[in-house]
């Protein structure tokens, strides 16, 4: 499955990059989560700009169905995922706990 999912990953972030829709923002495709029996797959992404995330939440869904006809040709798989896209808000938790704890070691001095 973890071929699966970095091919997959890979295959989709290449496609966005060839998207010319501008709503998209700066996004990365961060991971792709594929259920065991390939009918579904979650595809987290984060957008640099936070004004821009609904716009490329947009952007994405429109461009599902080119996404998964890329899939479909260059993947090679039993069944083509359905794509599912989600924010991923990991680096944001990152960034947001590193401000915590900075702030508790200005709260010791």
């Amino acid at each position: 499955m973890r071929r699966v999912n970095e091919l997959m990953r890979e295959v989709i972030a290449d496609e966005v990059t060839r998207l010319k829709d501008p709503r998209l923002g700066f996004v990365t495709v961060t991971a792709v989560r594929t259920s065991p029996d390939l009918r579904k797959a979650t595809v987290y992404y984060s957008v640099l700009d936070e004004e821009d995330q609904e716009g490329t939440a947009a952007a994405l869904k429109s461009a599902h169905h080119r996404i998964q006809r890329s899939i479909a040709r260059q993947a090679h798989l039993k069944y083509t995922p359905v794509l599912e896209f989600a924010l991923d808000d990991a680096l944001e938790r990152g960034l947001r706990i590193s401000k915590l704890l900075h702030d508790l070691e200005d709260d010791d001095e």
